[in-house]
């Protein structure tokens, strides 16, 4: 079995469009909620909280033609992924289009606004608005595709939609598919678009945040006067490859890959369960070879929902103990769906790369029913450690766990 390696890596956030700002809000304990105006015509919405990146353009080299069939999940999507290549000094490599790079991305659905035009035909009995792009911007596997023509790729094509493992499980398959030697390189990762809608889904379930007033106090992860989640929207992309690939053309590597575990709980679609949360991040150690007491640093799923902290935390204490420090990245960003397992683990590697973890925004006091873990409060802590654990838990009760190793 082959060795994978990271050697290209980019994100697209609400809290920066590079690891640089990014960083710099970490640290500095700035979020990217806000308080969405535009939802107030929404009659029974209870939220009003959403993280939007307020300041992607589309690039000016991006021509119409290229972009027709992309709604802004696959823009995003597609922007992310060119960052990324060029960043793994790849992106007018001619070997990425002889199908030696493949693509395994994922987002939650497709880009929402193309299914109201076929809502309007549904309820109007009229085809008015259709086009030829509608289907493709509407479709689950629409920012793989799209990556995929943009970039001229004719590699294998897994599309990850499955709600909030979208991101991870595409990482996670992208590492197999070039560990049993099906591809050279691999694009992975996970986008999401903004959209009422999605905030409806967790409304519906009473799981969203309604502290409208207050919006850079929520969400607050693991915290015991936490009221649920706010979505967010995003891309992450990272660039994976054959060691030896990667050795031979002298790239940069930020990473190794050497664990994945995914499973599902088999029970309940929208109820966690701990248990088999906590068989994915052990399936994950048995892969990588590695004790608990190796990793350094876990980044948590923490979507400040009641139950799934809970059941978090559970499924994390029963393997690690109070011994390893943890925090959730979605106390800043929001639930960005299909992006977050990206979007995370690009902030676990850089993270540590530079020996450091951020803090869990707004933890100020733990929840007694959560487990007794060692979360990050209050400032970023320094640390030193050669493996990082990036966890993912959805809908359907799937669950993700991926390791990282720095690389020396």
């Amino acid at each position: 079995m082959k060795r994978v390696v990271i050697t290209g890596m980019a994100g697209l956030s609400p809290i920066g469009l590079d690891w640089s700002s990014v960083a710099n809000n970490l640290k500095q304990l700035q979020t990217g909620i806000r308080y969405m105006e535009d939802w107030d015509v929404y009659d029974g919405l209870n939220t009003r909280l959403a993280a939007p990146i307020l300041d992607f353009e589309r690039p000016a080299h991006y021509s119409r033609k290229a972009i027709r069939s992309m709604g802004r999940i696959a823009l995003l999507a597609t922007r992310a992924s060119e960052l990324a290549l060029e960043n793994a000094g790849l992106l007018e490599d001619e070997s990425i289009k002889d199908g030696r790079m493949g693509v395994a991305f994922g987002s939650s659905a497709g880009s929402t606004h193309a299914f109201t035009d076929f809502g309007r035909m549904l309820l109007n009995h009229s085809t008015d608005g259709l086009n030829a792009n509608s289907y493709i911007k509407m479709m689950a596997h629409t920012a793989p595709v799209n990556i995929s023509v943009f970039f001229s790729l004719k590699g294998r094509v897994h599309t990850t939609s499955s709600a909030c493992t979208s991101g991870s499980q595409g990482i996670g398959y992208a590492y197999e598919a070039i560990r049993y030697g099906q591809q050279q390189y691999m694009i992975a990762g996970g986008a999401e678009e903004l959209c009422p809608t999605e905030a409806a889904v967790f409304d519906t379930l009473y799981a969203t945040s309604t502290r409208n007033d207050q919006p850079a106090s929520s969400p607050r992860p693991f915290d015991q006067e936490r009221d649920g989640l706010v979505i967010g929207e995003g891309a992450g992309s990272l660039i994976l490859e054959d060691l030896d690939s990667a050795l031979a053309r002298g790239a940069t590597i930020y990473a190794e890959i050497v664990g994945f575990g995914t499973n599902c709980d088999g029970t309940h679609v929208t109820q966690p369960q701990a248990s088999t949360m906590q068989a994915a991040m052990q399936l994950a150690l048995n892969d990588a070879k590695l004790a608990p007491s190796e990793i350094g640093y876990i980044s948590a799923h923490g979507t400040a929902t009641d139950r799934g902290d809970i059941a978090e935390s559970a499924a994390t204490y029963n393997i690690f103990g109070n011994r390893t420090p943890i925090s959730s990245m979605k106390s800043f960003t929001g639930h960005t769906l299909g992006a977050c397992g990206a979007l995370e683990a690009w902030t676990s590697i850089n993270m540590m790369n530079e020996n450091w973890a951020h803090a869990t925004a707004n933890l100020d006091h733990i929840d007694p029913e959560c487990a007794d873990l060692d979360y990050i409060m209050g400032e970023h802590r320094s640390l030193d450690t050669e493996y990082v654990m990036s966890n993912n838990f959805a809908f359907g009760g799937i669950n993700t766990s991926l390791i990282f190793k720095r690389w020396r």
